[in-house]
């Protein structure tokens, strides 16, 4: 349940209603809005049936939340939740492009890549340093020494930088070198590790494990909201199915769903849905128009040969033609560009060059 406070009411309303939360063994979550603030309690919500909660002083309601994910829920903020990392904002009306390779490889190459996807516009960099891999023979990252060269990426320029972290052990080490935690589809119902990133303080990237439901989605985002921190930006990845012609199918009608049933950012990541290049730029551009808040691809200088991921690795030139698409897709469903967003100048002209031509045609 939730307690909604007017606007008028004083900050000894509120700690009067969270100590009588608390008395009662709950756990009070303070939510501070523009015009308002909410307190979610979590616990056995039965022993407040008589105390009388609507009836203290600066009350407005007491709302119940029927889903089983408290915290997560839209009801809990009443809107969308902004989370920022570096300058993108993930939530706002801009659209966030994390861009970068499946795994470092190499100083050259990870700079290379930093530089071109920071010129385009991308808001943030990925970059895998610890790699969970299906078999134990291929390549699984640089581990430490990725981490250094990620720091040294984002001190060229000037972007965030995100990785995976794979076990509690690891958080520490590399929260000191990026700037968000990425938890991986294997690991998104390892609670160990969710409520370890969650006392990290850091923001999270939470990615849908391969056959997990939308609710087990989010009662993993629970976890770590639970841990008080809120900084957290869930990421459709595509699910498991019968499907052969592509990796995974990309589930785009979890974006909708997702929107209106939290209020975290949603992000989608075309690449591992796909696990074809060749795609990843229409699925990007279908998750936008879904509403989705950003994308997370997947870039190498020259794909065929990156040691992790080739077959859904973008070149330059196709991680161009994607920005394009998505910055005509956002225009057309009111979601502009903004700091750490896709909206490079020569990708605005190119798409008024395709706007003409297509006029003349008609």
């Amino acid at each position: 349940m939730i307690v909604v406070f007017r606007e008028d009411a004083t900050p000894e309303h509120l700690e009067r209603v969270i100590e009588r939360i608390e008395v009662h063994g709950l756990k009070a979550h303070v939510s501070r809005g523009t015009t308002r603030t909410i307190v979610g309690y979590i616990g056995d919500e039965s022993v407040l049936a008589n105390v009388g909660l609507r009836a203290m002083p600066g009350v407005e309601d007491v709302i119940p939340i029927q889903r089983p994910y408290k915290l997560a829920a839209r009801a809990f903020v009443g809107g969308g939740s902004v989370v920022r990392v570096g300058s993108a904002e993930f939530g706002g009306r801009g659209i966030v492009v994390i861009a970068g390779p499946c795994a470092v490889e190499s100083r050259e190459i990870l700079f290379e890549i930093a530089g071109h996807v920071r010129e385009r516009g991308a808001g943030v960099l990925r970059g895998g340093a610890f790699k969970p891999r299906t078999s134990p023979y291929a390549f699984r990252g640089l581990g430490q020494e990725a981490l250094e060269l990620l720091a040294l990426a984002r001190e060229r320029t000037g972007l965030p930088v995100v990785t995976e972290v794979m076990s509690p052990g690891q958080v520490e080490a590399v929260s000191a070198k990026v700037d968000m935690l990425q938890i991986g589809a294997r690991n998104m119902q390892n609670y160990d590790l969710l409520e370890e990133v969650g006392r990290s303080g850091k923001p999270v990237l939470l990615k849908r494990g391969l056959s997990a439901r939308i609710k087990e989605l989010l009662l993993a985002a629970e976890y770590i909201l639970n841990t008080g921190n809120m900084r957290v930006v869930l990421c459709e990845r595509g699910v498991r199915t019968f499907e052969p012609q592509t990796r995974n199918t990309l589930d785009i009608s979890a974006v909708p769903v997702l929107k209106r049933e939290t209020h975290l950012p949603v992000i989608v990541d075309p690449s591992h849905a796909a696990g074809r290049r060749d795609i990843v730029p229409d699925l990007a551009a279908a998750a936008i128009a879904a509403g989705a808040d950003g994308v997370m691809v997947e870039v190498h200088p020259i794909p065929d040969r990156a040691l992790s991921d080739a077959d859904q690795a973008l070149a330059f030139e196709d991680f161009d033609l994607m920005l394009g698409r998505i910055e005509a897709v956002a225009e057309a469903v009111g979601r502009g560009a903004s700091e750490g967003s896709a909206g490079a100048e020569e990708i605005v002209i190119e798409i008024g060059r395709r706007r003409a031509r297509l006029e003349r045609a008609l």
